[in-house]
């Protein structure tokens, strides 16, 4: 009599009940995590503001004139020099509403456009930001400008909703503060420029 012989099929071995019930844990954990994770996201704020201030030994018609005219921007904007290679161009009226000013730079500049919405002489201006990278967002950036005693008070802010994806940066980065600090040394710089420009 032949002796029988075993032969197994290529199909894998089922898996045994516990490791099955494991996994099966393993994924209900990551499930409830990312629902509460989903759930915190979604809570955040629907809106953001940033705003910094600063007062400058100039009067608020030569202080405005430097917000006013995109042109001027490349002598105290945070981001001019962190690409000089990066394309710029100018559209519409040179200054006040309507003008408008685009660039396309590295991933620290990224690419996007602003247009002056809004210019009251020596008061206020408003600027659409339009981002195009490194994400897509539309937010308003506004400059107020009161006379003081001493000079000019320059109250520059950055306002708009956040999308989920905003929601979800602002849990792990502190735009505020990121971006804030960006603010200050522009106003830093706006303000050397200004009083420099005065004192002549």
């Amino acid at each position: 009599m032949a002796a029988e012989t075993n032969q197994t099929s290529g199909s894998p071995e089922p898996t045994p009940p516990k490791k099955r019930s494991v996994l099966r844990l393993i994924l209900l954990a990551l499930a409830v995590i990312i629902v509460g994770l989903v759930i915190v996201i979604a809570m955040q704020p629907a809106d953001f503001r940033i705003e910094r201030s600063t007062t400058i030994a100039a009067p608020p018609e030569e202080v405005f004139a430097q917000v006013n005219d995109f042109h001027a921007w490349q002598d105290w904007s945070p981001w001019a020099k962190l690409d000089p290679a990066a394309k710029n161009t100018y559209e519409g009226p040179p200054a006040g509403t309507d003008a408008v000013f685009k660039w396309s730079g590295n991933n620290e500049v990224g690419e996007g456009m602003m247009t002056i919405v809004e210019s009251k002489p020596n008061e206020l201006v408003r600027i659409k930001l339009d981002f195009i990278r490194p994400f897509a967002a539309t937010n308003t950036a506004q400059f107020n400008f009161k006379p003081e005693a001493d000079g000019t008070a320059v109250t520059w802010s950055m306002y708009g909703p956040n999308n989920f994806m905003s929601k979800a940066i602002h849990l792990v980065m502190d735009m505020d503060k990121m971006l804030g600090s960006d603010f200050e040394k522009g106003l830093a710089d706006m303000k050397s420029k200004a009083e420099a420009a005065h004192a002549k």
